[in-house]
Parts: C-alpha cells; sequence; structure tokens
C-alpha cells in the first residue's frame, strides 16, 4: 500500500522550492519563506508548508507581491495547498484583491507501477520534440483546447529546452501532421520527482487512450532516469484517469491571481 502521507512530505519538502534551471530571463528571489519568480508571462509565487507568519505580518507580506508586480505592470499567481498554514491564508489573498483560479488535486504515483508501454489509436504517432517550430505548434493546441490565448507556452517551452534540456521532455500525439495532444515532463535534480505538466487533447480525440499514452511515455522516460515518483496538479477532468493509472491524491492547489486593472 502507498504511503500518502509520506509521499506529502516528500512533496512538501522537495517540490517547492525553486525548479533547478530557470530560462534565460527567468529570476528566482526570496521574500522571507517565500520564493518569488521574476520574467514568466505573469509573476509566481509559493512557499513552504507553513509561512511562519500570521496575522498582520502575512498581510504585509502579500500586499508587497502584490506592489512587487503591480509595478511591472504584471499579474502574479499565489500558489496555495489546502493544507497550508496558515489556514487562513486564503481570505486574506482574496481581502488583498487575489482571485482564486480553478482548484487542481495535487497527485503523485510511484513510477514503477506507472510505466508501461504507450497504447496508441491507429494512426496516431507519438514524438519527442525539442524545436522552436514544435514548440509553437503545442501552444497552439493548448489555445485550441481552452479557448484563450497560450502563446506563452511556446516561450517557456523553448526558454526550459535552450536553458537544460536534460531537465525536460516535451511530448507530442500526432494524426495526419496535425499535434492531437501534448504533454511534458519536467525532472527535477536532486529530488525523487519528475513533475507530468500539459497532456491538453483535443475534444475530437478524447476517450481514445492519447492522454493515457503520454502519462506511459513519461513514466517511462522517468523510470530510464531512476526517478521514483511522478507528480502532477491535476485538472477535475484528468483526475480520475490519473487514479485509475495507479495516481494517489495529496491535497489540493488553487491558485489566487492578482492583475492589474484591466488586465484579465
Amino acid at each position: 500500500m502507498t504511503d500518502t502521507d509520506g509521499l506529502l512530505a516528500a512533496y512538501d519538502e522537495q517540490m517547492r522550492g525553486a525548479p533547478p534551471t530557470p530560462p534565460a530571463g527567468v529570476v528566482h528571489e526570496r521574500d522571507g519563506a517565500l520564493l518569488r519568480i521574476v520574467g514568466q508571462h505573469r509573476g509566481f509565487v509559493s512557499g513552504p508548508r507553513d509561512l511562519g507568519v500570521d496575522g498582520a505580518e502575512l498581510d504585509r507580506l502579500i500586499v508587497r507581491q502584490r506592489d512587487y508586480f503591480a509595478a511591472r505592470g504584471e499579474a502574479v499567481e499565489w500558489k496555495t495547498r489546502a493544507h497550508d498554514r496558515p489556514a487562513g491564508i486564503a481570505d486574506r489573498l482574496a481581502a488583498a484583491g487575489f482571485v482564486p483560479e480553478e482548484r487542481e488535486t495535487v497527485m503523485a504515483g510511484v513510477v514503477r507501477e506507472l510505466a508501461a508501454e504507450p497504447v496508441l489509436p491507429e494512426g496516431v504517432v507519438l514524438r519527442r520534440v525539442t524545436g522552436d517550430g514544435d514548440m509553437r505548434r503545442v501552444a497552439a493546441l493548448e489555445t485550441a483546447v481552452w479557448g484563450q490565448d497560450m502563446g506563452f507556452i511556446a516561450e517557456d517551452l523553448i526558454g526550459r529546452v535552450a536553458a537544460a534540456p536534460d531537465e525536460i521532455a516535451v511530448l507530442t500525439a500526432e494524426a495526419g501532421g496535425e499535434v492531437v495532444c501534448a504533454a511534458w515532463l519536467v525532472f527535477r535534480e536532486g529530488t525523487r520527482f519528475a513533475s507530468l505538466w500539459g497532456g491538453s487533447t483535443l475534444p475530437a480525440w478524447r476517450g481514445r487512450g492519447v492522454y493515457r499514452a503520454l502519462v506511459a511515455a513519461r513514466a517511462g522516460l522517468a523510470t530510464a532516469r531512476g526517478v521514483e515518483y511522478l507528480h502532477v496538479d491535476a485538472s477535475d477532468d484528468s483526475a480520475p484517469i490519473l487514479r485509475r493509472l495507479g495516481f494517489h491524491a495529496l491535497t489540493t492547489t488553487t491558485p489566487y491571481v492578482w492583475s492589474p486593472p484591466g488586465q484579465s
């Protein structure tokens, strides 16, 4: 039986700090226990399970992050988890003008239990891609699936591959030259984890095993690197599939986003 409490403790210890190698132009900063990432499509803020501050001091910490990115004219995401302390941080973020986005489930699985030969529908081929043009095709897929401009994903992936090609693997599932699903695997040296991202599938191709095949393929890559666990922040659509594949729910995560006036 998987020790989910132990997995959550390992996640808290190993997966909440700064990623190893930022892309060019991306900077990691600290404000106390808080990690602040600057230079992405929007700012990002995260911290350990317990920030170590509360009350007026926590309010000041929140306002400092908001005002820092306001001075840059940028939105900022503060990533919360359901088991974080202090317990009232969500209310304090809302009071400072942060708005919650969709809640996701933080899940983890044991790699050796997840790796399998990818099974793809007839006519679908799997590719590992590294070129700038392919990253733009991935972003175009994300834009089509989510109905909003996701072009920043291309720039993010291009920057990651350029900065540390061994820390990311981007996969596409293609049919007739069209990208029908795309996903990437991010390695984190010095930890026991790698993370699954993306996994968006065109509506016409859902329910046909393409998403599951990309999970299996990434688990295989993780196995080859000696990774023990896979982590994913799963949407409500993906979480049931991942549970069936052997992932375990650890907690939930909700991004709280502040945007400058006039930006959505």
